[in-house]
């Protein structure tokens, strides 16, 4: 298997043998390696490149250098796509003027994006599903299209225009080219991720990341003690590093052991009852996930042996670094509600969806989230199924929300009942919308939901239809408030719950509550 996939490996062939040894495409093996190398070097980073002891300028250039050579060794040449896309877009940010900057932005880098996926998948090798320049290239386009909309905001509006997390989040002055390739390109993020805010970044470049941003949010432990020092990464790295070990071994454990491919084998669709074929899918989407919380999970504890990623103090006095966290495992496993998994998978990706497109555009939110979703995701059809059915879920979940959960609050007992039956239900839902992501194509997708007879289709159809839920401005005050909490992936306008997205939107909206 390792040697089949040589010749589709653009990037060094210098660890060929251990791929050969561990029966692993080389892409990957160099993927994993070059991850366990910026690790080390961001623990040499924090420690003898920390900012009193070195210049933001030292620290720009390390970064950006270091990114570059692990691109260079992953992708070959195919890394020189980073410095297109991102000389495209600076020249763009530079070059055009303010008030339209950021829209010109957003089509540039997607365009360029949507162009190398085209041409990887179509022209060289499709179905490859593993690690490939094109992913690089999606957290680039996050990087990239945030800058300039954050840029947009600080210069061409006023205070009043914008809202507290605008306000945050907004730049006030054009970023010098070192500092946007910094930005795109550092070591840390290069391969994996995930987006961060601009603002954020540069400073825990300068080293003022420590400071406590949100005084209106403090819980009287910043303005003690623990505030006057620098807090450890150490126990939360340790912690990360274990949870990929976990991850990792599950995956390898189960990922041929319970295949989803195995669901539209024709003897399995013919043999198997349904309910049973219903188990099974759970079971083999359950061993997937493993993988994106190791690549994920991994990426989160190269930062923060770095030193980003600091996110305030708990109530005991202990550091948070979740500042730039991609997911929440247990929240995912135990979600109740399809909002409240999609909250928590690719936590930046769904603050990214929210603050470029969800709270920008003025027809149709929703709907034209989910598609971007889809077009920054890839060229594959699997992926437009998947999104065009998560819009159908979301509606339904949304209409069962309004309608249905209030009987169920007047009890504990009867409240237990209902997150049994919802969580059960997400699990298969959402394992019922992501299969054409996994399969990709469109003929072994409609080959799976025809075996299921589109019986979640057309129970979110009834749903919708029976369960109406009304528009946004004749609802209630109250039913408004409820509702914040079933929207789509990036219907996140009030993060209601314990575990915020990030330090910014959870004392936005805290702000937002008291005002």
């Amino acid at each position: 298997m390792a040697t089949q996939t040589t010749a589709s490996c653009t990037g060094s062939t210098l660890l060929q043998p251990i791929s050969e040894i561990i029966n692993l495409p080389l892409d990957q093996v160099n993927f994993v390696v070059c991850q366990l190398f910026a690790l080390l070097t961001a623990v040499w980073f924090r420690l003898y490149l920390h900012p009193s002891k070195t210049s933001p300028f030292i620290r720009h250039v390390v970064a950006t250098l270091l990114g570059f050579y692990l691109a260079l060794f992953c992708f070959g040449w195919y890394a020189l796509h980073f410095l297109v896309q991102s000389g495209l877009s600076y020249s763009v940010m530079v070059f055009a003027g303010l008030e339209h900057m950021h829209k010109y932005c957003l089509i540039v880098a997607l365009g360029y994006l949507s162009f190398c996926q085209i041409t990887r998948v179509y022209v060289f090798d499709y179905g490859m599903y593993s690690a490939d320049f094109t992913g690089p290239m999606m957290v680039i386009t996050q990087k990239i299209t945030s800058l300039a909309f954050e840029i947009h905001d600080g210069l061409t509006k006023r205070e009043e225009q914008l809202s507290t997390t605008q306000k945050y989040l907004a730049v006030r002055r054009m970023p010098s080219l070192l500092e946007y390739l910094s930005y795109n390109c550092n070591f840390m993020g290069i391969l994996a991720g995930p987006t961060c805010s601009y603002n954020d970044y540069m400073a825990f470049i300068e080293g003022t990341g420590y400071q406590p941003r949100h005084l209106e949010n403090t819980n009287g432990k910043e303005n003690g003690k623990y505030k006057q020092s620098e807090p450890s990464p150490k126990n939360d790295v340790i912690a990360k590093l274990c949870t990929c070990a976990i991850s990792l071994a599950v995956y390898l454990s189960l990922c041929k052991v319970i295949p989803v491919e195995r669901s539209i084998d024709d003897s399995f669709i013919s043999s198997t009852p349904f309910h049973l074929q219903v188990i099974y899918l759970y079971l083999a989407m359950l061993a997937l996930r493993p993988k994106y919380y190791f690549v994920w999970t991994l990426a989160d504890a190269i930062n923060n042996a770095a030193g980003f990623g600091f996110n305030g103090y708990n109530k005991d006095g202990t550091p948070r670094w979740d500042l730039i966290s991609n997911l929440r495992i247990l929240d995912i496993e135990f979600a109740t509600s399809f909002k409240m998994f999609l909250d928590n998978w690719n936590i930046q990706t769904s603050l990214w969806l929210k603050r470029v497109c969800y709270e920008r555009c003025p027809i149709s939110p929703t709907a034209a989230t989910f598609l971007l979703s889809a077009m920054w995701h890839g060229v594959y059809p699997g992926y437009y199924l998947t999104f065009l059915t998560g819009i159908a879920m979301t509606m339904a979940a949304r209409a069962i929300r309004h309608n249905v959960r209030p009987y169920f609050l007047v009890c504990d007992t009867y409240k237990q009942f209902y997150d049994v039956i919802t969580w059960a239900g997400t699990q298969v839902a959402i394992s019922y919308t992501v299969v054409p992501f996994v399969l990709l194509a469109v003929g072994p997708s409609l080959k799976f939901y025809r075996s299921w007879y589109f019986c979640l289709h057309l129970l979110c159809l009834l749903l919708v239809l029976a369960l109406p839920v009304k528009p946004r401005h004749l609802r209630p005050k109250e039913q408004q408030d409820s509702l914040q909490k079933d929207g789509p992936q990036a219907n996140s306008l009030q993060e209601d719950h314990s575990k915020s997205h990030s330090t910014t939107d959870n004392n936005c909206n805290q702000k937002d509550k008291a005002t």
